[in-house]
């Protein structure tokens, strides 16, 4: 099986609103895309950023950007003006999240997510 990492696909975006980080994953191609729709659920973000997201994670889908959304709650330690963390504002949420890894399934090659 072949292993990738998210940045091989898509590309991101993050920002903050108070307490929680907003990260958009937008994929380069359709199937890329249907890939990213099926195997990268908010668990899985959940757990990617396990020692920082202490609330849950929502995601969205955009199908028209071939985008999914997620909101990591109560990961900033308060906001930008109330956290002693380093990067309090989220954004670089969206260059770690491109940076994790995912399995390829059977079938499916890394040429046809790439455009």
């Amino acid at each position: 099986m072949t292993r990738i990492r998210l940045e091989d696909i898509a590309h991101a975006r993050s920002g903050d609103k108070g307490d929680g980080s907003n990260v958009g994953l937008i994929a380069y191609t359709e199937a890329g895309y249907r890939f990213l729709q099926q195997e990268l659920t908010a668990e899985r973000v959940k757990h990617h950023f396990s020692t920082i997201c202490k609330g849950s994670v929502e995601r969205f889908e955009v199908p028209n950007l071939k985008a999914i959304n997620f909101i990591l709650h109560d990961s900033l330690g308060g906001g930008g003006s109330e956290s002693v963390k380093t990067d309090a504002q989220g954004k670089t949420h969206g260059q770690a999240l491109l940076r994790m890894e995912l399995d390829l399934p059977a079938g499916l090659a890394l040429a046809d997510l790439k455009p």
